[in-house]
């Protein structure tokens, strides 16, 4: 155990000092913010600094500032100083990486009121000060010596920072012409027109028109020079959006107010519809704030208990999903209650069977590994506690999941206690298919639109225009 310990009035000496070293890192200027209010673009803004007189982010000054009152606080003199007074003059900027040394030197004592005056002083790695001043303090007359407090873990999160790196990676792609299925609502309907307007897809409105223009005027949406295509209804918007697509009319389809089921029912059509002879599946993406990356989590929305043929297929589906993504060599881990092949445990020999179609050649673009229970999956702490030795174990990239009931509950777990923000796509089919929740916002929307729309980019090697 840690201790702190101060130094009394009469303990201290005059020339007496005490020092410590920081490296200012990113999360500091952003706790820093968070803590104080201070948003100034000097600090947090990477464009606007780059342009601004020192070229680059810098530390608040009281970061320093803050750094020098730590030293007096648990140093010298240190648990029991009252703070009277401080100057600061501050010299140089405090950029990334840099290493600061904060000391503080005795430089008078007062008996009758226990008043010290310190020399504080801030050095960067170059020997070169950043901040010099002095602070007047009332030193402690009690001995203390206590355990030290340990501080609570803090993880910065910055919502839908990973989904605007997805949508930002569309920038350079053409658009996708997309059918947008029944938008009869302003959600929906917002979340298709901001993807238009965002350069991800042209969007192709099928539903009742009157419906879709009373939705826009909803939120005061601009339908000029939006193609609409107008049926009664959304069982006749799902035919039109499905018998376009298979006329190469449309790459992409895109769910608005209309159930899942019926949506997806001439999707699966034999005769008419989508298929393909790989079983279709749904793919959620979820930024959650204590994992590194992004998580693809399959299959949560269609496949209720797939036999190993039809995982084999799911797991592919994510793989690729994960690919068009960036992710050079998806790690995928195959999800079960324990680590270890079970007979009675059906899914640990789906898992065991999925690993070797990898090994043979039917499984391909990733690594697998399991079966891994969920800890394992995504904890390097975990993992090694149990002694796993894996590629995959603690980071990874895609969980597959036994069946429909375990996935929707981990995603939905994550997206409400764990604050992840989610956006889902369905492929297998000859196209992607948007499938978005009612409850998602529009980032979300936008963020499954910029999935897909990568996925089609992909898949075309680059040919589609």
């Amino acid at each position: 155990m840690q201790f702190i310990e101060n130094k009394t009035f009469d303990e201290i000496n005059v020339g007496d000092s005490a020092e410590l070293t920081r490296t200012l890192k990113s999360e500091d200027i952003e706790l820093f913010a968070v803590m104080s209010g201070d948003v100034n673009p000097a600090h947090v803004d990477d464009e606007y600094a780059s342009s601004d007189m020192f070229h680059k982010v810098i530390a608040h000054g009281m970061w320093g500032g803050a750094l020098i009152s730590a030293v007096l606080g648990t140093e010298l003199p240190g648990p029991g100083t009252i703070y009277l007074n401080q100057n600061f003059n501050f010299l140089r900027p405090v950029g990334l990486g840099d290493t600061i040394t904060i000391r503080v030197t005795v430089l008078q004592k007062d008996e009758k009121h226990h008043h010290v005056i310190l020399n504080c002083v801030c050095i960067n790695q170059d020997g070169d000060p950043v901040i010099e001043g002095e602070a007047k303090v009332i030193a402690p007359t009690v001995k203390v010596y206590r355990p030290r407090t340990q501080l609570p873990d803090v993880h910065l999160h910055e919502s839908g920072a990973r989904f605007n790196e997805l949508i930002k990676a569309t920038y350079e792609l053409p658009p996708v012409r997309t059918a947008v299925v029944h938008p009869c609502d302003a959600l929906s309907l917002e979340g298709a027109l901001q993807a238009g307007l965002q350069g991800m897809i042209i969007p192709v409105l099928i539903g009742p028109t009157a419906k879709i223009k009373a939705a826009a005027a909803e939120f005061g949406g601009n339908l000029d020079n939006i193609e609409i295509i107008d049926v009664p209804h959304s069982h006749a918007a799902a035919e039109t959006a499905v018998a376009m697509a298979r006329a190469g009319k449309v790459q992409m389809l895109m769910k608005g107010k209309i159930h899942t089921d019926e949506l997806l029912k001439p999707v699966v059509d034999k005769a008419t519809g989508l298929r393909t002879e790989r079983r279709m599946s749904h793919v959620f993406i979820l930024d959650v704030p204590n994992y590194p990356k992004p998580l693809l989590i399959s299959d949560a929305a269609i496949n209720i208990f797939p036999d190993l043929q039809v995982k084999r297929d799911i797991v592919q589906n994510a793989i690729d999903l994960a690919l068009a993504l960036g992710i050079d060599m998806p790690r995928v881990a195959l999800l079960s209650a324990v680590e270890t092949v079970t007979p009675t445990i059906p899914s640990t020999l789906d898992a065991a069977g999925l690993c070797k179609m990898a090994d043979r050649g039917q499984i391909t673009g990733g690594v697998l590994d399991g079966p891994l229970a969920f800890d394992n999956a995504i904890s390097k702490a975990a993992a090694e506690t149990k002694g796993i030795q894996s590629e995959v174990a603690g980071q990874a990239d895609i969980l597959i999941v036994p069946d429909l009931e375990a996935g929707n509950m981990i995603a939905k777990q994550l997206i409400y206690l764990a604050g992840a923000d989610a956006a889902g796509v369905v492929l297998g089919a000859r196209i992607p298919i948007v499938l978005t929740s009612r409850a998602d916002g529009v980032l979300s929307r936008l963020a499954s639109a910029a999935m897909a729309q990568l996925y089609v980019h992909h898949e075309a090697g680059g040919t589609l225009l």
